[in-house]
């Protein structure tokens, strides 16, 4: 399919719901890009001064939480992706 080069990753992100707590539907407008999302593909990792490859903290099917503004949208096979440095992303969640 694709994969990252060095210390990036391919992200798909995790929908979010759209209801409040109370019960209230939010409109499409107003729901905000989900700042979640599952890893599918990661790069080989950077490398250090010395050439040697620095090993990634993450691998395919994490699921992580990134910044919002992070990474570059991108569509593989008609899917919405993201691509972003392993950098930007904030967290694994277990």
């Amino acid at each position: 399919m694709f994969t990252p080069l060095q210390d990036r990753v391919l992200v798909r992100r995790i929908e979010g719901d759209e209801k409040t707590s109370g019960g209230l539907i939010i409109p499409d407008s107003a729901i905000e890009k989900p700042q979640e999302g599952e890893i599918v593909s990661v790069g080989a990792g950077a490398k250090d001064e010395a050439g040697a490859r620095i090993a990634m903290d993450v691998k395919a099917g994490d699921r992580v939480l990134f910044g919002k503004w992070s990474g570059t949208e991108i569509k593989i096979d008609g899917e919405e992706l993201m691509i972003m440095k392993e950098s930007d992303i904030l967290g694994i969640l277990s």
